[in-house]
């Protein structure tokens, strides 16, 4: 029947010849080749009547959609994503604690286990990587399976994150945050290949085969993500729109322009910008390691699911900047907006600098070494969807004739300058805003390391007094 339908529908004289085959063979009779084709054509036409009483009805009401919900709608409602000190302890003794006889390298017992576990002591601040394994090992002990993959996860590209310790002597393994409760859910990290096309269309259908899982995918350098352009384009931010099939993988791509060449810069932000649209993907770009642990650990805890593109630090893996108290991984939650530290008294700001990720940084030090206090910072932690009353209302804190001013490392062709140019006209009404960073450019990044500081010399100086 399949072969005759097909036959059928593709070309007539082909049809008749199969028939006339059909019959002579004795397969078919002239009866049953006849109920065959009028079967076939009561199908199209029945097809035909369900698309023009389809199309009648939508002409009767040019709004009407669809009412299938195949996933609750996106939403800026915060979720608890704060654990108690004890999940805390929990996660820190599986982080520095080997088994007995267990052969630690020197080099790794001082530098990652006995630091670990000196920190904890001190109840903190706990630096990025610590804030990545905390996120893990709270979710881990909660029922929530994790996996991460990428080129060198194990390790970290920048000797952060240390995952699977090795013996010495014998090349055993031990991964700490398979221990740290009884009954917790499996953690698997796999150093992958070097062919991102591939790991990430694989990891991508492992998000969409096993959802309860926190599936992740880490870019060696950011930029790597330009390999795997196909499989973000054609599924990951555009499946829900096409299939209804939403995926909660989340996308680590270390990204920051700290001098190491156009190779080592950017994860591309303005493309994942420009894909987004229907609230198909979560974009942001982090200050804190309690803010990635809240990021991390919300990906879970709501009802909806979406990828996530998270832009991580390269620079500040180990540094005091990004580090966070205890009370921040306790109390806290995931902050779509973030504020400076401010200005005493915020009639007195004339200027408000908003920025995401890194370069907060340096424009705090600026502000800090030249006292300028009239000036006034606003961290935009989650560039799409935009939290937009958030933003208002952070920035309407300050008097409205206060300039206002996007700052960014990237190039002005690149980076959210052309998404977020839009955004302010949506946000503020017209309000006039400036752009400080770098000229627009064919390169990411330049090749010279003092170049580069000297652009990144100029762009601060710019935002503080253009």
């Amino acid at each position: 029947q399949p072969l005759l339908y097909e036959a059928i529908a593709s070309h007539p004289s082909v049809a008749t010849i199969y028939k006339k085959y059909l019959i002579d063979s004795g397969v078919l009779t002239e009866e049953e080749a006849a109920a065959l084709e009028k079967e076939f054509q009561d199908k199209l036409q029945a097809a035909f009547e369900e698309v023009k009483t389809a199309e009648r009805e939508q002409k009767l009401n040019k709004f009407a959609e669809s009412t299938a919900v195949f996933q609750p709608p996106f939403s800026h409602d915060p979720v608890k994503t704060a654990v108690s000190p004890k999940a805390i302890d929990d996660v820190m003794r599986a982080m520095t604690t080997v088994p007995e006889n267990f052969k630690v390298l020197p080099k790794v017992q001082k530098m990652l286990l006995d630091r670990r576990a000196q920190i904890h002591k001190a109840g903190g601040p706990y630096d990025w990587a610590l804030g990545e394994s905390l996120a893990f090992g709270t979710l881990l002990a909660e029922g929530v399976p994790v996996r991460l993959s990428g080129q060198d996860s194990r390790r970290g590209t920048f000797s952060h994150r240390h995952s699977v310790i090795y013996d010495a002597a014998t090349r055993e393994r031990h991964i700490p945050l398979r221990h740290v409760s009884p009954n917790q859910a499996s953690f698997c990290v796999y150093n992958s290949l070097l062919s991102e096309a591939a790991v990430l269309g694989f990891d991508y259908g492992y998000s969409l085969s096993f959802p309860q899982m926190l599936c992740l995918w880490e870019a060696q350098f950011g930029d790597f993500v330009n390999g795997a352009q196909v499989i973000i384009d054609q599924f990951i931010v555009s499946a829900e729109s096409k299939w209804q099939r939403p995926s909660g993988i989340v996308l680590l791509l270390p990204h920051g322009y700290d001098g190491q060449g156009p190779e080592h810069s950017s994860g591309r932000m303005e493309r994942f910008l420009q894909l987004s649209a229907e609230e198909n993907i979560q974009v942001c770009n982090v200050t804190s390691a309690a803010q990635y642990f809240h990021l991390l650990r919300r990906q879970m805890k709501r009802e909806f699911r979406k990828p996530l593109i998270v832009f991580t630090t390269k620079k500040h893996v180990r540094s005091e900047d990004y580090a966070s108290p205890l009370k921040d991984f306790t109390d806290g939650q995931f902050y779509e907006i973030q504020p400076g530290p401010q200005p005493v008294d915020a009639q007195k700001v004339e200027r408000v600098i908003l920025c995401t990720g890194q370069l907060f940084y340096d424009l705090l030090a600026y502000r800090a070494a030249n006292k300028r206090d009239e000036v006034a910072l606003v961290r935009v932690e989650q560039l799409y969807p935009l939290h937009d009353e958030a933003l208002r209302t952070e920035v309407e804190k300050f008097p409205p004739q206060a300039k206002l001013i996007w700052c960014q490392e990237e190039p002005q062709n690149m980076g959210a300058w052309t998404y977020m140019h839009s955004a302010l006209e949506r946000v503020f009404a017209g309000r006039a805003h400036h752009f400080a960073g770098r000229g627009a450019s064919a390169s990411t990044a330049v090749g010279s390391l003092g170049l580069h500081k000297r652009e990144q010399k100029a762009l601060i100086e710019e935002a503080f007094n253009a």
